[in-house]
């Protein structure tokens, strides 16, 4: 069975380069590459398709990165899907509160695509 990542990202470029980062794993691992454009869109999608993994913009229209996080790791049914998120937020007060709102990891942009892939690895068990 495939497994799924979902980027939520409100930046065109952002969401472009983590794809293009992440597609040697559509390749070489059965992974499915899915984006959302604002928190609302990517709160519908995880409560629809429940992906694997979802890469997570903090600030963003509609609902920000910190409310999807909430609202999704407060539900039992959500608990297996691990969020990352991934924000220009540097201070140590927002990694502090996205960790504690249950992110798997908190990383900041510019980010590092190889971190990237990694860190997918690892989460997904590939």
């Amino acid at each position: 069975m495939s497994k799924k990542i979902l980027i939520v990202d409100d930046e065109v470029h952002i969401k472009m380069l983590l794809e293009q980062t992440l597609e040697e794993l559509e390749d070489d691992y059965d992974v499915e590459l899915f984006t959302a454009s604002d928190g609302e869109e990517g709160l519908e999608f995880i409560r629809r398709e429940r992906p694997d993994l979802v890469f997570l913009d903090i600030m963003m229209p509609k609902m920000n990165g910190y409310e999807v996080c909430r609202i999704v790791m407060e539900d039992a049914e959500y608990s297996n899907i691990k969020i990352i998120l991934l924000t220009a937020k540097g201070q140590e007060v927002d990694r502090k509160q996205g960790l504690e709102l249950g992110a798997r990891m908190y990383m900041t942009k510019p980010f590092d695509p190889d971190e990237i892939l990694k860190v997918s690895k690892e989460l997904l068990e590939l």
